[in-house]
């Protein structure tokens, strides 16, 4: 059995892994000339270590990953909301180009076939991929993990719509000193500005900077001038003032994207291309790479192309839109609250959070996994 995918970002690449555990022969279509991720850190929750486990990366990622054992919330007084996010559950940090290395290793050692300056325009239901130069890759299975503007998904005609959440964030890294927490992430909100602190390798920090798409000075972010932010948040002024000048990090908006289904015929979607969401809790990438092991299991289980399809999706996709509903409320209430009822908004937050009840529901996609063991049943 043969499989072609679209994208060779995180889910992807896990995707790819997991078939080839599965004794499929994988090709991915990358449409840059470089195998690469975006100059930043990355949140690995149970759920995406799992996944992580299930292809055979675990060791190799978390080898420069850090562990959390406090990711801590601050309101806009510096006072401490929150510090029991998941309890009893792994939850690391690290580089996402590290990830991305390890995952891009994990998957050529299993035989995936990764094409660089490949881009693809889009697919047949059928089970074929298109090239931007008008090659057919026909397939058992074919899967746009090709992003938030995936060519795919809109050849497919799947989109019902795309919404703009009107905030967004900027993505830096940092050298890491003795300022910068360890084993421990820090988020602060002021006003409708978000600054997250997060060590997530030996070497480096990384600094998520948020706010409203109508904060003109909060958005610009490229070049970057810390002065604003510094205003807002003069406890980090160590690490805003960190920040390259011309690094690469910039403001980008986020967005939910809403499909009417996730696969048609033997096409599917995967990831940001099915249901990207805004970061706030850290789960996209986790969430994809767990639909990613969850579509192999269920091919592996089923020995039908159709009625795996069917599975994943029925299994699979409350979770995924739970997240992304989640993700919405958390970035309202973190950029849109009036600003003069600041102290009602911690009032809030403090005691929400503060249940048992509130961190299941807001974590309850880092407990949830697929059973079963990738095996080569084709």
């Amino acid at each position: 059995m043969h499989a072609e995918i679209a994208g060779a970002g995180l889910s992807g690449l896990v995707l790819a892994s997991a078939l080839a555990r599965n004794g499929w022969t994988v090709r991915v279509h990358e449409k840059t000339g470089e195998l690469r991720e975006i100059g930043a850190g990355i949140y690995l929750w149970e759920n995406g270590l799992r996944a992580l486990e299930s292809i055979g990366a675990y060791d190799a990622v978390v080898a420069r990953a850090e562990r959390l054992d406090e990711p801590t919330l601050r309101d806009h007084h510096g006072r401490t909301l929150q510090t029991e996010w998941l309890r009893n559950k792994r939850l690391y940090t690290v580089g996402r180009r590290h990830l991305h290395r390890c995952l891009v290793d994990t998957a050529t050692s299993l035989g995936v076939d990764i094409r660089t300056e490949s881009p693809i325009a889009g697919a047949e239901s059928g089970g074929t991929l298109i090239g931007s130069d008008g090659t057919h890759y026909p397939a058992d299975l074919v899967v746009g993990a090709d992003g938030v503007y995936s060519r795919v998904r809109e050849s497919l005609g799947l989109r019902t719509k795309m919404v703009d959440l009107r905030d967004g964030g900027g993505r830096h890294l940092i050298p890491r000193t003795s300022d910068d927490p360890v084993h421990r992430a820090i988020e602060q909100w002021n006003g409708g500005r978000r600054i997250g602190v997060v060590p997530c390798s030996p070497e480096e920090t990384y600094v998520f900077l948020c706010c409203p798409a109508d904060d003109v000075a909060g958005r610009r972010q490229q070049p970057f001038d810390p002065e604003t932010w510094i205003e807002s948040f003069p406890d980090f002024r160590s690490q805003l003032e960190r920040i390259p000048t011309d690094g690469e990090g910039r403001w980008a908006p986020f967005y939910d994207v809403h499909v009417s289904d996730w696969y048609t015929g033997r096409a599917a979607l995967l990831g940001d291309a099915a249901h990207a969401m805004s970061p706030n809790l850290g789960q996209a990438a986790c969430v994809a790479m767990t639909n990613a092991v969850a579509l192999a299991l269920a091919i592996g289980q089923s020995h039908s192309i159709d009625r795996a399809l069917r599975m994943w999706e029925s299994e699979q996709r409350s979770l995924s839109d739970g997240v992304q509903a989640y993700s919405r409320i958390y970035g309202r209430v973190g950029t849109r609250w009036p600003s003069n009822l600041l102290d009602v908004r911690s009032s809030v937050v403090r005691r929400f959070l503060g249940t048992r009840s509130a961190q299941g529901a807001i974590n309850f996609a880092a407990e949830q996994f697929p059973e079963g063991e990738l095996t080569k049943t084709w």
